[in-house]
């Protein structure tokens, strides 16, 4: 190590009792460029420090492989600020509870959200969580009505029947590629309750046009070269639009019980309402944001049920004493157990392992210089892995979310799988509902089971998914 860059390393802050991970060629996560300054930093602040790594796209391939390793040794290597090459840009990278918090809940107004138009913007424009500020707060006054206690039950109501014909049918394969078949489920869940429309081929185009364009947000070569996932992204926008335009007028006259009629007629106390462009817009935002977040987290879930049989079996005595009938919002919210399940599932592998902001002026945090109209990725990984707030984070140990433990009220920002600040995820209650929903009937139909040995690797390209699909082994009770 060169003097000069022994220098800038000393500089790094120091650590909290964060673990380091432990299942990495950290060779390859080490190799980088030289160490250097972001910018020069006023007076008083510190400069941020970090490597460009590849030539244009930087870190992008070291994220993809090994995600939440990737976020540990960083913030091992240079502490919660950094910054690092990825994707073409400049990227400075946020982690840890106290800068999260900095970060997400914004009192300076100093981040926008101008950052997701980079990697979503042309897939999901004006969707509510590329808004800023007024605008934002507007919007989701309007889009808050959807969620309300009545929708959602009405939500819960609808998405039974089609669940549990859902898990049935995963009898059909034994050792079935459970991602990929909860993704189908989950996409005829969000069919019906999102736009009342039922399985079928129109079903299978407009879902397989929603893959597209959420696949096309990290896509490496950003130009719509024929076969491409950017051309394909674009295509599958265009297909969505045309569909939710035909329907639009349907659902303005007729206020039914799924969400896409919700938009249409939802208003604030002040009559605020939304544009026929704003429902289009908001409601393909939704079925990118609903739909993926909930096919990861009932994925993960499933796994760490197969990988500790007793805690799927304490999940399944305490749904299979609920009775056979599909169970309503009251009867789902009951199921602690699986609830204790589902948070710690969303503590190892947070279904959106990045949030994307940009600064809008020079800032600074936590003593550090962030300049305007910088690339800002705030992640959760260290979050839910420090030991100043978690009792051996690499765990599964769902009583950590029990009383009198709480391990997730050590600091606000311990635990955000739905980010924090204004921009929280609105559908944090639907989503748990429906991955308890999937959860449950699963857990009365059958048992599943992994290899003693067997460990699920994510695959970040996206968001995390299982390499494999997760193989298991399912057995009808």
């Amino acid at each position: 190590m060169t003097s000069a860059v022994g220098k800038l390393l000393d500089r790094v802050p120091p650590l909290t009792s964060l673990p380091l991970p432990r299942s990495v060629d950290r060779r390859w996560l080490t190799s980088h460029g030289p160490v250097s300054e972001l910018a020069p930093a006023p007076e008083g602040l510190k400069p941020i420090l970090g490597d460009p790594g590849a030539p244009v796209i930087g870190h992008s391939l070291s994220f993809m492989r090994f995600g939440q390793e990737f976020g540990l040794q960083r913030f091992a290597e240079f502490g919660p600020v950094s910054w690092m090459g990825a994707f073409g840009n400049r990227i400075i990278t946020v982690s840890g509870a106290d800068a999260t918090q900095a970060v997400l809940t914004n009192k300076d107004k100093a981040f926008s959200q101008e950052a997701w138009q980079f990697f979503i913007g042309k897939f999901f424009p004006r969707g509510l969580m590329l808004l800023d500020f007024a605008e934002h707060h507007m919007h989701r006054r309007i889009m808050q009505q959807a969620f309300t206690r009545d929708r959602l039950t009405g939500y819960v109501a609808q998405m039974g029947p089609t669940v549990r014909d859902g898990v049935r049918a995963l009898a059909a394969d034994p050792h079935p590629r459970l991602y990929r078949a909860l993704k189908q489920l989950t996409l005829d869940i969000a069919s019906r309750v999102f736009m009342d429309m039922p399985s079928g081929h129109d079903a299978d185009a407009i879902n397989r046009a929603f893959v597209d364009a959420v696949r096309a947000g990290t896509a490496i070569v950003r130009y719509p070269v024929p076969g491409g996932r950017w051309a394909a992204g674009l295509r599958g926008r265009r297909t969505l639009e045309a569909y939710f335009g035909r329907n639009l007028a349907a659902k303005r006259r007729h206020d039914g019980g799924d969400l896409f009629s919700a938009l249409c007629h939802a208003s604030t106390e002040d009559g605020e309402r939304y544009t026929d462009e704003d429902v289009v817009n908001q409601m393909i935002f939704l079925m990118m944001a609903a739909h993926d977040t909930s096919t990861i987290t009932s994925t993960t879930a499933a796994y760490y049920l197969a990988k500790y049989p007793h805690w799927q079996e304490k999940a399944r005595e305490e749904s299979l004493r609920l009775g056979d009938g599909i169970p309503d919002i009251e009867a789902l919210e009951s199921l602690q157990t699986l609830e204790l399940v589902i948070k710690e599932s969303l503590r190892l592998v947070p279904p959106v392992p990045t949030m994307a902001r940009q600064t809008v002026k020079d800032t600074e945090l936590l003593g550090f210089h962030l300049p305007r109209g910088m690339m800002v990725s705030v992640s959760p990984t260290a979050n839910h892995f420090d030991t100043a707030h978690w009792t051996n984070p690499h765990e599964f140990d769902p009583e950590r979310f029990a009383e009198p433990r709480r391990e997730d009220k050590a600091h606000r920002f311990a635990w955000m799988p739905f980010g924090g600040g204004a921009h929280k995820c609105i559908g944090l209650h639907f989503g748990m509902l429906e991955v308890k929903a999937l959860l449950h009937e699963m857990l009365r139909h059958y048992e599943w089971h992994v290899p003693a040995a067997y460990t699920a690797r994510w695959d970040y390209v996206s968001l995390p998914v299982p390499v494999d699909g997760l193989p298991v082994h399912l057995v009808k009770r």
